[in-house]
C-alpha cells in the first residue's frame, strides 16, 4: 500500500515537472519570437544620417541579439537532452578540422572526380588552413580541377528542399547569396552525409564584420569603412530576423526542419561562409553566371597576380592554373581579383598589406549654394561624371584617377573658364595629367585635395605611428588587430596620396 502511495506521488510529481518545463520553454520561445519581431523592426527602419546614429542603433542590436543568442543557446539545450539521441550535435560535427577530416575530404573530392596535382590541405601559421605545394610546379599548369558535381551551387539548391520555399520567398529569388546561404545551412543542419565531408572542412568560425562587438567595431572610427560595416551588418540581421519569423510561421518541410536549430550563431555562419567562398560558375544550361561554392579551391588563400582560374564547359569542371612557378613547401596562392582591402576585410575578414589594387574611395560633391552649380553640372556631364559621386585614390605611382582629376577641375573653376570648357569639343582634356590649363587651377585644384586629405586623416583618432604601436603590443582580440590593420592601411593610402599632391603642387 505504501510503496503504490509513494508510485502515484511520484508519477505525479513528475508530471507537474513535465508540465512546468514544458510552460517554461513555451514562456522562453514566445519571448524569443517577440524579442526577434522587435528585432527586425528595428533592422527595417531607413538608414540612419551619420555614423553616430548608425553606432546607436548597432548598440540596440547587439542588445537584442545578445537576449537572442540567450535564448537559443537554451531552448537548444533543451531540446538535444530532450531528444537524448546519439548522433552528435550540430555544433560537434568536424569541430576539429583534424587530419582524419582532411583525409575524408580529399578522398570525397577524388571519388567524385576532382582532380588534385602535387598539392595537399596542411595548416600554415597566420592563415589557417591553406594548400601546400608537394612538388615543384610550373607556371600555368593545371592544379586543380573540380566537377560541377561537388559544387554548391544555385543550380544544386533549387533541386533541393529549398525549391520548395523558392516560389512563396522574394529574397531567395532576387538573392542568391541568400539562396546559397540558406541552403548550405539545410545540408549542414539535416547532416546530409553527400555534403558532410566539405561541410566538416569548413571555418567553425569567421573574423568577418558579423562577429565584431560595438567596441570593436569604434576602432574604425573616421574610417569609411565603418559605415560599410555597420550597413552590411544590419543587413545580416534583418535576413536573420526575416528567417526567423518565416520558419516559426510556416509548416513547410525546411520550416520544420530550421524551426528546431536555426540561430542566429548558425546563420552567421552560413553567411560568412558564402561571403568568403562564393564564386561565379555557369550556369547548368549556359545561359547566365551563377553563385557556387568550390570545394578545395576555396582554400586556397589570396596574394597579387593574375586571375587563372576559368571554367571548362567541355569537363564540366573549374580549373586553377598556377599564376606562376611554385616551388616545394611553398604555399599555393591563387588571386582573389582586383579588390581593395576595405572589401576584404568586410566580406573575407582578413587585410593582405602588399594589396596593388587597394583604393580609398572619398565623396565629394557640388553644393547647391554654389553660384556656379549649375555650369559646374553641366560641364560635368559632358564628362559623363555626376555632381555628387565617388572617387577613387589608388594605391601607387599614380593615386589620382582621371574622374576625380577632371572633378577638381570643375569643381575650382572661375565663370569664364567653365564657359570656355562649355564650349570645347576637347572636353575630355581635363582627364588628362598634362592637359594645358592655367598654373592657378591647376594649383587651386591641388591645393583642395590637400585640405580635403588632410580632412580625412584628422577625422582617425589615432596616428599612424600610433597604430603601428598597438599592433606591436599584445593583448588584442584579433578582431581588434584586423580593424587596426584597416585603419592604418587606409591612413596610409593617404599619406602617400597627399605626398604626391605635394609634388605636384611645386610643378
Amino acid at each position: 500500500m505504501g510503496k503504490k502511495t509513494h508510485s502515484h506521488s511520484q508519477n505525479h510529481s513528475n508530471k507537474l515537472r513535465g508540465s512546468n518545463k514544458k510552460a517554461k520553454s513555451a514562456k522562453e520561445e514566445k519571448e524569443l519570437l517577440e524579442t526577434v519581431d522587435s528585432l527586425l523592426r528595428l533592422t527595417t527602419l531607413p538608414t540612419h544620417g551619420n555614423i553616430a546614429q548608425s553606432l546607436e542603433c548597432q548598440k540596440q542590436i547587439t542588445v537584442y541579439l545578445d537576449r537572442i543568442k540567450y535564448l537559443e543557446d537554451k531552448l537548444l539545450r533543451k531540446q538535444n537532452k530532450i531528444s537524448a539521441s546519439n548522433a552528435p550535435t550540430i555544433e560537434s560535427q568536424g569541430s576539429q578540422r583534424d587530419e582524419e577530416t582532411i583525409k575524408n575530404f580529399t578522398k570525397w573530392l577524388k571519388e567524385n572526380g576532382a582532380e588534385i596535382h602535387g598539392c595537399s590541405i596542411v595548416r600554415f601559421e597566420g592563415y589557417d588552413l591553406g594548400i601546400r605545394v608537394d612538388q615543384d610546379i610550373s607556371q600555368n599548369s593545371l592544379v586543380i580541377a573540380i566537377p560541377r558535381k561537388v559544387m554548391m551551387s544555385v543550380d544544386s539548391a533549387k533541386k533541393s528542399m529549398v525549391q520548395d520555399l523558392l516560389n512563396k520567398v522574394e529574397i531567395l529569388k532576387n538573392m542568391p547569396n541568400v539562396l546559397l546561404t540558406i541552403y548550405l545551412l539545410i545540408e549542414k543542419i539535416s547532416n546530409n552525409p553527400f555534403w558532410r565531408p566539405y561541410i566538416d572542412i569548413l571555418p567553425k568560425s569567421y573574423n568577418t564584420v558579423l562577429t565584431y562587438t560595438v567596441h570593436e567595431l569604434e576602432e574604425l572610427k573616421g574610417s569609411p569603412t565603418l559605415e560599410i560595416a555597420l550597413k552590411q551588418i544590419k543587413s545580416i540581421v534583418r535576413q536573420y530576423a526575416y528567417f526567423h519569423k518565416l520558419f516559426w510561421t510556416m509548416d513547410d518541410p525546411v520550416s520544420e526542419l530550421m524551426k528546431a536549430k536555426f540561430t542566429f550563431n548558425e546563420y552567421c555562419w552560413a553567411v560568412s561562409t558564402v561571403m568568403t567562398r562564393q564564386n561565379k560558375i555557369p550556369s547548368e544550361d549556359g545561359s547566365s553566371a551563377i553563385n557556387a561554392l568550390i570545394p578545395f579551391w576555396d582554400l586556397c588563400n589570396h596574394s597579387n597576380g593574375t586571375i587563372s582560374t576559368d571554367y571548362n564547359p567541355e569537363l564540366d569542371r573549374s580549373e586553377c592554373l598556377a599564376f606562376r612557378d611554385f616551388k616545394v613547401g611553398e604555399q599555393l596562392f591563387i588571386f582573389y581579383g582586383p579588390r581593395s582591402n576595405s572589401d576584404f576585410f568586410i566580406h573575407n575578414g582578413f587585410i593582405y598589406e602588399e594589396n596593388e589594387n587597394d583604393v580609398y574611395w572619398i565623396r565629394l560633391g557640388i553644393s547647391k549654394s554654389d553660384p556656379l552649380q549649375e555650369k559646374r553640372r553641366e560641364l560635368l556631364d559632358k564628362l559623363e561624371i555626376w555632381s555628387i559621386a565617388e572617387f577613387c585614390l589608388k594605391k601607387g605611382p599614380n593615386p589620382v584617377d582621371e574622374r576625380l582629376l577632371a572633378f577638381l577641375r570643375v569643381f575650382n573653376m572661375d565663370e569664364e573658364k567653365l564657359d570656355h570648357w562649355l564650349k570645347s569639343e576637347k572636353v575630355l582634356d581635363l582627364q588628362h595629367p598634362d592637359c594645358s590649363l592655367d598654373t592657378a587651377l591647376e594649383r587651386k585644384s591641388w591645393a583642395f585635395l590637400e585640405t580635403r586629405l588632410n580632412l580625412l586623416l584628422a577625422s582617425y583618432k589615432t596616428k599612424i605611428d600610433e597604430d603601428r604601436h598597438l599592433l606591436s603590443g599584445e593583448g588584442l582580440s584579433e578582431n581588434v588587430r584586423l580593424a587596426i590593420k584597416m585603419r592604418l592601411t587606409e591612413k596610409k593610402l593617404l599619406n602617400d596620396c597627399l605626398e604626391y599632391v605635394h609634388e605636384m603642387m611645386q610643378k
